[in-house]
């Protein structure tokens, strides 16, 4: 397969006004027209008086500039490729307000291929994507658009990679509370004695539960509510600058790719339920460097303490997250699914915060809903 046409979002068009970078719109083709100011018959302050702009209606009017059948030959010696769709379904300003019953209908697929040219929600989207040659500022506008289906988006296609893009919200706990109760035993012990590494004896924190003291539990819990602490920033921080590095990515398929894997495709089909938290794959790649960070600057006994209360804050961010999309909730976690639905529906570049509002406070990303 090769790259098919480029396709150029509406603000893209609308930023190349000068004469150095003069792009124009005609029959929803996009023409890089800076090569050919100096030539351009009537002047080339009608060019860039229309730069950035649609000039169908304009090519047309003879009282602005009349053209020969010459004229649309030469334009498209300077054709880059097709303006995309410029609907939106998010609306920053909008009242927009998730109820408790929120369950949107299934998107169209075919029609939503008709109309956006973006992707066949009904074929694998990784392969798409990376063979659409979409320009960054249209993935994001599509990527930020919600999209429905009833069953699971497919990724990749073959079920032998598939199944590591997906998870069901209970592998969570049943993954990292294990091994967050063994840290914490472990730093308990670590408190008391010293611990031989994890491949000599990976059972000994078990076996050690009976003679743990007190003062090393209490030690140890004071260390898992910093970890607990340190959650709820790593939460927003991997969320906001992470998550959503969209204006930083670089312009090319890779890096789009690479963003759709991590987060856009949450944000492309929101209420896919085996896409709301992470596959364990992808939290470990994401723990891996912190928690290395975590060794090289505290004592061991206190690292694993912080280390087993950030997970059970991770493990509480994941099921709350599932939930928040899918679940009738106590009155405190329904006023954050409407927080946290907004940030899908409304506008994605503020309320990053999932668990609570407090680092949105803080950073003043607070999404009014």
């Amino acid at each position: 397969m090769s790259k098919r046409v480029r396709i150029f979002d509406v603000d893209e068009l609308s930023a190349h006004t000068s004469s150095s970078s003069c792009w124009i719109s005609y029959k929803g083709k996009v023409y890089d027209v800076t090569g050919f100011l100096q030539d351009h018959p009537g002047g080339d302050d009608v060019l860039l008086k229309y730069a950035g702009q649609d000039v169908e209606k304009v090519m047309k009017d003879k009282t602005e500039h009349e053209h020969s059948e010459s004229a649309y030959d030469i334009l498209d010696e300077y054709v880059l490729g097709r303006l995309g769709s410029t609907e939106n379904i998010v609306r920053d300003g909008t009242n927009w307000e998730a109820d408790d019953d929120f369950d949107p209908d299934a998107t169209d697929a075919v029609e939503d291929l008709k109309k956006h040219h973006f992707l066949d929600l009904q074929q694998p989207l990784l392969p798409q994507l990376w063979y659409a040659n979409f320009s960054k500022a249209y993935y994001l506008r599509q990527v930020h658009q919600p999209r429905h289906l009833s069953d699971s988006a497919r990724l990749f296609g073959p079920e032998y990679l598939e199944v590591f893009t997906k998870a069901k919200w209970f592998v969570v706990p049943i993954f990292w509370l294990p091994i967050t109760f063994y840290l914490f035993l472990r730093s308990a012990l670590q408190f008391t004695t010293p611990l031989p590494p994890f491949l000599v004896d990976p059972t000994l924190p078990l076996s050690g539960i009976v003679n743990l003291p007190a003062d090393s539990i209490l030690k140890t819990l004071i260390c898992f509510f910093i970890g607990n602490f340190v959650w709820t920033l790593l939460e927003y921080i991997f969320h906001r600058f992470l998550f959503h590095v969209d204006y930083y990515l670089p312009d090319k398929p890779i890096f789009l790719l690479i963003h759709f894997l991590l987060h856009g495709v949450h944000h492309y089909v929101p209420m896919d339920r085996l896409r709301l938290v992470m596959p364990p794959p992808l939290f470990a790649m994401l723990e891996w460097p912190m928690t290395r960070l975590a060794y090289k600057l505290f004592p061991l006994p206190v690292a694993n303490g912080i280390i087993s209360g950030a997970f059970a804050l991770y493990v509480l961010y994941d099921c709350m997250h599932y939930a928040l999309h899918h679940t009738r909730l106590p009155v405190y976690m329904n006023e954050m699914k409407k927080y946290h639905l907004a940030h899908h529906y409304k506008n994605f570049d503020l309320g990053f915060g999932v668990t609570s509002k407090i680092w949105d406070i803080v950073f003043n990303t607070v999404l009014p809903v």
